[in-house]
């Protein structure tokens, strides 16, 4: 690769970190899969986009909101096709009724498919996760910019958010 192809190369595999946590926090569960490899391996047992969907959906019915920010991210390029790279999270998540705040390292595997670079694979580690004291999605309705606490419009604006829970 040359100098280019490389900054390019890197603002993509940024760009698909980023991405993976706007689809997480919307639920928009198509677009997040299609950050994968098509056969990408989703367990021993199985592998492949619909799969994956299916680990997803499961995994995020057990939470709530969840807001992911994206924070340190760190990209080798193996070769003009493969990569690795640690990403670094601050998320906030609604699990059980409970406001927790947690930090997390992905650990992360790219490979560039037909000209685009995709997750080959995404390892979630966690620092620590802990509740914090107050759910904020149980204060009255923000009037934003009149009243810049309580309740927001995000993610329930999201028709994406709106279609995933309605699927229940």
């Amino acid at each position: 690769m040359n100098d280019v192809e490389r900054l390019l190369a890197y603002e993509e595999i940024r760009q698909l970190a980023c991405r993976y946590a706007l689809c997480v926090d919307t639920r928009d569960l198509e677009r997040l899969v299609e950050l994968y490899l098509p056969d990408v391996r989703v367990s021993r047992e199985s592998s492949g986009r619909q799969a994956l969907r299916a680990d997803f959906d499961r995994s995020l019915r057990e939470v709530g909101l969840s807001i992911l920010n994206v924070g340190t991210h760190v990209i080798e390029l193996d070769d003009d096709d493969h990569a690795h790279g640690f990403v670094y999270c601050h998320a906030q998540v609604v699990q059980q009724g409970r406001w927790i705040v947690q930090a997390i390292q992905y650990q992360d595997r790219y490979e560039r498919h037909l000209g685009h670079w995709l997750f080959a694979r995404r390892k979630h580690l966690l620092f620590y996760g802990a509740e914090f004291g107050q759910n904020p999605l149980e204060l009255p309705r923000s009037g934003w910019p009149e009243l810049g606490t309580g309740k927001g419009s995000v993610p329930e604006c999201f028709e994406s958010w709106q279609r995933y829970w309605a699927a229940r």
